[in-house]
């Protein structure tokens, strides 16, 4: 019986982020007993891209010293073309089973990422794929993840949402916005973006020092210009 259990377990890298999603996919992942010691991250020049995350990347060293795990990252212009290229470069040269990603809902994102994992002979796993978004928000907030707000683009999200911790309350003010603007409620189409700052599996939390908001007429992004780790305990 020991060694199937063992069988069971596999070698992963996650596909991350910094945000909420990869976050507590690869905290899923890591419960079922996982070996999750890689976070693998695309950094787009554009900040536009469609398939991956762009705010505050310049962080992800420190979060990735946060959590105690080694980062991987590659370079890519932004374009579709050139941000599959990337993923193909960095995923082809680790030593792993498979691939964590923090896709809910998308499936431009899913039929992409598991384009190029099948060609490399990855496995993916999403353990967040087509599950009630709401729940998942609540889950995220009850296993002890805290993320904040840093980008919105979406009506009826206003500059007051940048900072802002996501917790039950904000929770329940995404839900009356998707109720009165058809918002997507966990910002899978780009509604807001998030920063987590701390979780489980944290070994020190981020402490945010010094910020920048810029406001467009399309929305805002809240950069994070100082931070460091906190204490631990």
């Amino acid at each position: 019986m020991l060694g199937r259990i063992e069988s069971c377990i596999v070698k992963l890298a996650s596909l991350f982020s910094g945000g909420k999603d990869s976050t507590y996919s690869t905290y899923l992942m890591e419960q079922q007993g996982h070996t999750i010691d890689l976070l693998v991250s695309v950094l787009p020049s554009d900040p536009h891209s469609w398939l991956f995350h762009t705010p505050n990347l310049h962080l992800l060293p420190l979060i990735s010293d946060a959590m105690g795990r080694k980062l991987v990252t590659v370079q890519s212009s932004g374009s579709e073309k050139s941000d599959l290229s990337a993923l193909t470069q960095v995923l082809s040269g680790l030593d792993v089973d498979g691939i964590i990603t923090g896709a809910i809902a998308s499936d431009y994102q899913w039929d992409r990422i598991n384009c190029v994992c099948e060609d490399l002979g990855l496995r993916v796993f999403s353990p967040l794929w087509r599950k009630d978004q709401k729940m998942v928000l609540r889950e995220i907030v009850d296993c002890g993840i805290r993320a904040i707000i840093i980008g919105v683009s979406a009506e009826g999200m206003e500059r007051g949402y940048l900072g802002a911790r996501l917790d039950h309350e904000c929770i329940g003010h995404l839900i009356e916005l998707e109720e009165s603007h058809g918002i997507n409620v966990s910002g899978e189409g780009g509604e807001y973006e998030t920063l987590v700052l701390d979780s489980p599996m944290h070994i020190a939390p981020i402490e945010v020092m010094e910020t920048d908001q810029v406001i467009t007429r399309d929305g805002g992004r809240l950069t994070v210009v100082k931070a460091r780790l906190g204490r631990t305990g």
